[in-house]
């Protein structure tokens, strides 16, 4: 540790550091670099703070042995990171669109990190921009393993500063402008708000859906987090959900071609099925 223990406000040792990187492993995939010590220490302190309890290791030892799904939930949230934008890596909008417009009866799409909203909330922008109303053929299931995020998400409420890649037109027909004491905000209108179904969801679950197959899954910059052997496994379970032709869009620093032999490359970290009979 950089720091000295006397300094802490709760008692903090490397040890306490290595029994946090293998659980949140083990709950959520999540590989937490070596560098990542003071991170925890500061998005866990408040959960001590809250508790009432001075020390990691009695911390842990709660959280382990008492095995409350509530807490184990606040420290997933707590050591989850969520950045993310309203069209962010713009250049996978224009493909969806055309992917949309050629594609078969009604479209099902998947944001497996739809973290506050956005990603999910660009991709039905996307749609009714596409068909040209606010109601177009597209369902999109939202899911993420932050609790917290996804009530954001649902909420639909974000300040005006987050808009700045959006254009005005797009302000106007898909968001409703604060006034009062809600100045300074924008919340998303109803129309594009029904087109999303907001659900929580860990990519390491057993279960994920029973349903029919995917048309689009958005997985992008979640893969980054997790080692490969978890990558491979996820990746698995993405084939069953995939439609023949379907697309799995990846984030821009995300290769699965070094991780599967079960995806081809269709453009700029887009993928399709590999040799799908």
């Amino acid at each position: 540790m950089q720091e000295k223990q006397d300094e802490r406000e709760f008692g903090y040792c490397a040890d306490d550091f290595s029994r946090v990187r293998k659980l949140i492993h083990l709950k959520a995939g999540i590989f937490l670099s070596e560098t990542k010590s003071g991170m925890v220490y500061n998005r866990l302190s408040r959960h001590l703070r809250s508790w009432g309890i001075s020390s990691f290791k009695q911390y842990l030892d709660q959280l382990e042995y008492v095995n409350d799904s509530e807490q184990w939930q606040f420290f997933t949230n707590a050591l989850t990171t969520n950045l993310t934008s309203f069209f962010r890596e713009a250049h996978h909008f224009p493909i969806l669109a055309d992917y949309m417009l050629n594609a078969a009866g009604p479209i099902r799409i998947w944001c497996s990190a739809a973290s506050s909203g956005e990603e999910a909330y660009s991709i039905a922008m996307t749609a009714c921009e596409a068909f040209g109303t606010m109601t177009p053929p597209v369902e999109v299931i939202a899911s993420d393993i932050d609790t917290s995020m996804l009530a954001i998400a649902a909420r639909g409420v974000y300040a005006n500063e987050r808009m700045n890649k959006l254009s005005e037109q797009q302000r106007k027909q898909f968001f409703l402008r604060g006034n009062g004491q809600h100045s300074g905000s924008v919340k998303v209108r109803d129309e594009l708000r029904k087109l999303i179904t907001f659900q929580p969801l860990n990519l390491l679950d057993n279960y994920w859906f029973h349903t029919t197959a995917f048309d689009v899954i958005f997985c992008r910059n979640v893969m980054i987090y997790f080692d490969k052997p978890t990558q491979s496994k996820i990746l698995s379970r993405f084939i069953p959900l995939m439609k023949k032709d379907g697309l799995l869009f990846a984030g821009h620093s995300e290769n699965y071609m070094f991780i599967s032999n079960d995806f081809k490359l269709r453009g700029k970290s887009v993928y399709q099925l590999n040799n799908r009979v």
